[in-house]
Protein backbone atom coordinates (compact mmCIF):
# COMPACT_ATOMS: atom_id res chain seq x y z
CA UNK A 1 0.00 0.00 0.00
CA UNK A 2 2.94 2.33 0.59
CA UNK A 3 3.61 2.35 -3.13
CA UNK A 4 0.19 3.98 -3.67
CA UNK A 5 1.78 7.20 -2.40
CA UNK A 6 3.55 7.43 -5.76
CA UNK A 7 0.19 8.41 -7.28
CA UNK A 8 0.28 11.63 -5.23
CA UNK A 9 3.94 12.46 -5.88
CA UNK A 10 6.02 13.62 -8.82
CA UNK A 11 7.99 10.41 -8.52
CA UNK A 12 11.67 10.35 -9.38
CA UNK A 13 13.63 7.10 -9.25
CA UNK A 14 16.76 8.81 -7.95
CA UNK A 15 15.00 10.65 -5.11
CA UNK A 16 12.76 7.71 -4.22
CA UNK A 17 9.22 7.73 -2.88
CA UNK A 18 9.82 9.91 0.17
CA UNK A 19 12.26 12.30 -1.50
CA UNK A 20 10.03 13.06 -4.49
CA UNK A 21 7.90 16.23 -4.27
CA UNK A 22 4.18 16.03 -3.65
CA UNK A 23 1.95 16.49 -6.70
CA UNK A 24 -1.47 16.22 -5.07
CA UNK A 25 -4.17 15.05 -7.47
CA UNK A 26 -2.30 16.20 -10.57
CA UNK A 27 -1.91 12.72 -12.06
CA UNK A 28 -5.53 11.81 -11.44
CA UNK A 29 -6.56 15.01 -13.23
CA UNK A 30 -4.24 14.13 -16.11
CA UNK A 31 -5.85 10.72 -16.43
CA UNK A 32 -9.43 12.01 -16.21
CA UNK A 33 -8.74 14.73 -18.80
CA UNK A 34 -6.91 12.35 -21.15
CA UNK A 35 -8.87 11.46 -24.32
CA UNK A 36 -8.00 7.80 -23.62
CA UNK A 37 -9.84 7.86 -20.27
CA UNK A 38 -13.28 7.15 -21.73
CA UNK A 39 -11.90 4.58 -24.14
CA UNK A 40 -9.95 2.44 -21.68
CA UNK A 41 -12.60 2.59 -18.94
CA UNK A 42 -15.47 1.71 -21.29
CA UNK A 43 -13.43 -1.04 -22.98
CA UNK A 44 -12.51 -2.52 -19.61
CA UNK A 45 -16.06 -2.40 -18.28
CA UNK A 46 -17.69 -3.81 -21.42
CA UNK A 47 -15.14 -6.62 -21.71
CA UNK A 48 -15.53 -7.51 -18.03
CA UNK A 49 -19.32 -7.38 -18.19
CA UNK A 50 -19.36 -9.60 -21.27
CA UNK A 51 -16.98 -12.05 -19.58
CA UNK A 52 -19.09 -12.09 -16.41
CA UNK A 53 -22.35 -12.73 -18.28
CA UNK A 54 -20.79 -15.48 -20.40
CA UNK A 55 -18.60 -17.20 -17.82
CA UNK A 56 -20.59 -16.99 -14.59
CA UNK A 57 -23.50 -19.40 -15.33
CA UNK A 58 -21.51 -21.98 -17.31
CA UNK A 59 -19.55 -23.45 -14.34
CA UNK A 60 -22.82 -23.72 -12.40
CA UNK A 61 -24.50 -25.59 -15.26
CA UNK A 62 -21.42 -27.80 -15.70
CA UNK A 63 -21.31 -28.63 -11.98
CA UNK A 64 -25.02 -29.50 -11.94
CA UNK A 65 -24.57 -31.72 -15.00
CA UNK A 66 -21.52 -33.48 -13.53
CA UNK A 67 -23.38 -34.02 -10.28
CA UNK A 68 -26.03 -35.97 -12.18
CA UNK A 69 -23.55 -38.35 -13.84
CA UNK A 70 -23.57 -41.71 -12.09
CA UNK A 71 -20.95 -43.53 -14.20
CA UNK A 72 -17.75 -42.83 -12.26
CA UNK A 73 -15.32 -43.39 -15.15
CA UNK A 74 -17.28 -41.15 -17.52
CA UNK A 75 -17.63 -38.47 -14.84
CA UNK A 76 -13.90 -38.44 -14.14
CA UNK A 77 -13.14 -38.32 -17.86
CA UNK A 78 -15.41 -35.30 -18.35
CA UNK A 79 -13.88 -33.61 -15.31
CA UNK A 80 -10.36 -34.18 -16.62
CA UNK A 81 -11.25 -32.83 -20.07
CA UNK A 82 -12.90 -29.72 -18.64
CA UNK A 83 -10.29 -29.07 -15.93
CA UNK A 84 -7.22 -29.52 -18.14
CA UNK A 85 -7.44 -26.21 -20.08
CA UNK A 86 -7.04 -24.26 -16.83
CA UNK A 87 -3.47 -25.51 -16.51
CA UNK A 88 -2.51 -24.39 -20.01
CA UNK A 89 -0.59 -21.12 -19.92
CA UNK A 90 -2.20 -17.99 -21.30
CA UNK A 91 0.54 -17.71 -23.93
CA UNK A 92 -0.33 -21.16 -25.28
CA UNK A 93 -4.07 -20.43 -25.27
CA UNK A 94 -3.55 -17.20 -27.20
CA UNK A 95 -1.22 -18.97 -29.63
CA UNK A 96 -3.91 -21.59 -30.22
CA UNK A 97 -6.50 -18.88 -30.84
CA UNK A 98 -4.21 -17.07 -33.27
CA UNK A 99 -3.53 -20.28 -35.21
CA UNK A 100 -7.21 -21.25 -35.34
CA UNK A 101 -8.23 -17.78 -36.53
CA UNK A 102 -5.34 -17.29 -38.94
CA UNK A 103 -6.66 -16.20 -42.38
CA UNK A 104 -4.04 -18.35 -44.13
CA UNK A 105 -3.68 -21.60 -42.20
CA UNK A 106 -6.39 -21.45 -39.54
CA UNK A 107 -9.31 -23.80 -39.04
CA UNK A 108 -11.71 -20.85 -39.23
CA UNK A 109 -10.50 -19.94 -42.73
CA UNK A 110 -10.84 -23.57 -43.83
CA UNK A 111 -14.44 -23.65 -42.63
CA UNK A 112 -15.34 -20.37 -44.30
CA UNK A 113 -13.62 -21.55 -47.49
CA UNK A 114 -15.64 -24.78 -47.41
CA UNK A 115 -18.82 -22.71 -47.56
CA UNK A 116 -17.42 -20.52 -50.30
CA UNK A 117 -16.81 -17.50 -48.09
CA UNK A 118 -13.64 -15.39 -48.19
CA UNK A 119 -11.02 -15.83 -45.47
CA UNK A 120 -11.22 -13.23 -42.72
CA UNK A 121 -8.54 -12.01 -40.35
CA UNK A 122 -10.71 -12.02 -37.24
CA UNK A 123 -8.06 -10.69 -34.87
CA UNK A 124 -7.61 -7.65 -37.09
CA UNK A 125 -11.26 -6.69 -36.58
CA UNK A 126 -12.02 -4.81 -33.35
CA UNK A 127 -15.52 -6.31 -33.09
CA UNK A 128 -14.10 -9.84 -32.76
CA UNK A 129 -11.58 -9.08 -30.01
CA UNK A 130 -14.06 -9.36 -27.14
CA UNK A 131 -15.56 -12.59 -28.49
CA UNK A 132 -12.14 -14.22 -28.83
CA UNK A 133 -11.06 -13.03 -25.38
CA UNK A 134 -14.23 -14.05 -23.55
CA UNK A 135 -14.86 -17.46 -25.11
CA UNK A 136 -11.24 -18.53 -24.85
CA UNK A 137 -11.48 -17.53 -21.19
CA UNK A 138 -14.68 -19.55 -20.76
CA UNK A 139 -13.07 -22.61 -22.36
CA UNK A 140 -9.99 -22.25 -20.16
CA UNK A 141 -11.66 -21.63 -16.79
CA UNK A 142 -15.16 -23.16 -16.82
CA UNK A 143 -14.11 -26.61 -15.65
CA UNK A 144 -11.88 -25.37 -12.86
CA UNK A 145 -14.47 -22.82 -11.70
CA UNK A 146 -17.04 -25.63 -11.44
CA UNK A 147 -15.01 -27.27 -8.65
CA UNK A 148 -16.34 -24.91 -5.97
CA UNK A 149 -19.94 -25.67 -6.97
CA UNK A 150 -19.26 -29.42 -7.02
CA UNK A 151 -17.88 -29.10 -3.50
CA UNK A 152 -21.05 -27.28 -2.43
CA UNK A 153 -23.22 -29.95 -4.08
CA UNK A 154 -21.30 -32.66 -2.23
CA UNK A 155 -22.51 -31.13 1.02
CA UNK A 156 -26.22 -31.27 0.15
CA UNK A 157 -28.21 -33.37 2.65
CA UNK A 158 -29.14 -36.71 0.96
CA UNK A 159 -32.39 -36.60 2.89
CA UNK A 160 -33.54 -33.73 0.69
CA UNK A 161 -33.19 -35.91 -2.40
CA UNK A 162 -35.11 -38.71 -0.71
CA UNK A 163 -37.90 -36.33 0.25
CA UNK A 164 -38.03 -34.97 -3.31
CA UNK A 165 -38.15 -38.53 -4.67
CA UNK A 166 -41.05 -39.41 -2.37
CA UNK A 167 -42.87 -36.33 -3.66
CA UNK A 168 -42.41 -37.62 -7.22
CA UNK A 169 -39.85 -35.04 -8.35
CA UNK A 170 -37.92 -35.78 -11.53
CA UNK A 171 -34.25 -34.90 -12.10
CA UNK A 172 -34.90 -31.36 -13.29
CA UNK A 173 -37.21 -30.69 -10.37
CA UNK A 174 -34.57 -31.99 -7.93
CA UNK A 175 -32.01 -29.67 -9.48
CA UNK A 176 -34.38 -26.70 -9.30
CA UNK A 177 -35.80 -27.31 -5.82
CA UNK A 178 -32.89 -29.02 -4.05
CA UNK A 179 -29.53 -28.39 -5.73
CA UNK A 180 -29.87 -24.73 -6.67
CA UNK A 181 -31.26 -23.54 -3.30
CA UNK A 182 -28.52 -25.51 -1.52
CA UNK A 183 -25.68 -23.87 -3.44
CA UNK A 184 -27.22 -20.38 -3.52
CA UNK A 185 -24.90 -19.06 -0.75
CA UNK A 186 -21.89 -20.20 -2.78
CA UNK A 187 -23.30 -18.64 -5.94
CA UNK A 188 -23.90 -15.33 -4.15
CA UNK A 189 -20.36 -15.21 -2.74
CA UNK A 190 -18.78 -16.01 -6.12
CA UNK A 191 -21.00 -13.41 -7.81
CA UNK A 192 -20.02 -10.72 -5.30
CA UNK A 193 -16.33 -11.46 -5.76
CA UNK A 194 -16.72 -11.53 -9.55
CA UNK A 195 -18.50 -8.19 -9.69
CA UNK A 196 -16.03 -6.76 -7.19
CA UNK A 197 -13.21 -7.47 -9.63
CA UNK A 198 -15.13 -6.54 -12.77
CA UNK A 199 -12.62 -3.82 -13.69
CA UNK A 200 -9.62 -6.09 -13.09
CA UNK A 201 -9.41 -7.64 -16.54
CA UNK A 202 -6.43 -9.96 -17.00
CA UNK A 203 -3.50 -8.17 -18.61
CA UNK A 204 -1.75 -11.12 -20.27
CA UNK A 205 -4.44 -12.33 -22.66
CA UNK A 206 -5.58 -8.83 -23.63
CA UNK A 207 -2.01 -7.74 -24.32
CA UNK A 208 -1.17 -10.85 -26.35
CA UNK A 209 -4.34 -10.57 -28.46
CA UNK A 210 -3.82 -6.86 -28.98
CA UNK A 211 -2.61 -5.42 -32.27
CA UNK A 212 -2.80 -1.97 -33.91
CA UNK A 213 -5.93 -2.92 -35.87
CA UNK A 214 -8.07 -3.94 -32.87
CA UNK A 215 -6.68 -1.33 -30.47
CA UNK A 216 -9.95 0.60 -30.36
CA UNK A 217 -11.50 -2.23 -28.30
CA UNK A 218 -8.49 -4.10 -26.93
CA UNK A 219 -6.91 -1.15 -25.09
CA UNK A 220 -8.03 -1.67 -21.50
CA UNK A 221 -6.87 -0.18 -18.21
CA UNK A 222 -4.31 -2.94 -17.60
CA UNK A 223 -2.61 -2.62 -20.99
CA UNK A 224 -2.77 1.18 -20.89
CA UNK A 225 -1.18 1.22 -17.43
CA UNK A 226 1.60 -1.05 -18.70
CA UNK A 227 2.36 1.29 -21.58
CA UNK A 228 2.30 4.38 -19.36
CA UNK A 229 4.36 2.85 -16.54
CA UNK A 230 6.78 0.51 -18.28
CA UNK A 231 7.16 1.86 -21.80
CA UNK A 232 6.87 5.57 -20.96
CA UNK A 233 8.32 5.30 -17.41
CA UNK A 234 5.59 7.62 -16.08
CA UNK A 235 5.31 5.81 -12.76
CA UNK A 236 3.15 8.39 -10.99
CA UNK A 237 0.48 8.40 -13.69
CA UNK A 238 0.53 4.60 -13.94
CA UNK A 239 0.11 4.29 -10.16
CA UNK A 240 -2.74 6.82 -10.20
CA UNK A 241 -4.54 4.80 -12.88
CA UNK A 242 -4.03 1.57 -10.93
CA UNK A 243 -5.27 3.17 -7.71
CA UNK A 244 -8.34 4.54 -9.49
CA UNK A 245 -9.09 1.04 -10.78
CA UNK A 246 -8.70 -0.48 -7.31
CA UNK A 247 -11.06 2.08 -5.77
CA UNK A 248 -13.71 1.36 -8.40
CA UNK A 249 -13.43 -2.38 -7.68
CA UNK A 250 -13.76 -1.74 -3.94
CA UNK A 251 -16.87 0.42 -4.42
CA UNK A 252 -18.46 -2.23 -6.65
CA UNK A 253 -17.64 -4.97 -4.15
CA UNK A 254 -19.28 -3.09 -1.27
CA UNK A 255 -22.30 -2.10 -3.37
CA UNK A 256 -22.95 -5.62 -4.67
CA UNK A 257 -22.53 -7.07 -1.18
CA UNK A 258 -25.16 -4.64 0.17
CA UNK A 259 -27.58 -5.50 -2.65
CA UNK A 260 -26.99 -9.25 -2.22
CA UNK A 261 -27.68 -9.06 1.53
CA UNK A 262 -30.92 -7.18 0.95
CA UNK A 263 -32.12 -9.53 -1.80
CA UNK A 264 -30.92 -12.93 -0.56
CA UNK A 265 -29.94 -12.27 3.04
CA UNK A 266 -26.44 -13.57 2.30
CA UNK A 267 -23.18 -11.70 1.71
CA UNK A 268 -19.48 -11.56 2.48
CA UNK A 269 -20.04 -9.70 5.77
Amino acid sequence: MANAIIAFKDFNVVEGIWGSPWAGLEYFERFFSNPMFTTVVSNTFLLSLYALIASFPIPIILALALNEIRARFFKRTVQMVTYAPYFISTVVVVSMAILILSPRIGLASDLTGFFGLPATDYLAQPDFFRHVYVWSEVWQTAGYSAVIYLAALAGVDPGLYEAAKVDGANRLQKIWHVDLPSITPTIVVVLILSVGSIMAVGFEKAFLLQNPLNLSQSEIIATYTYKIGIQNADFSLATAIGLFNSVINLVLLVAVNIVAKRVTGKGLW
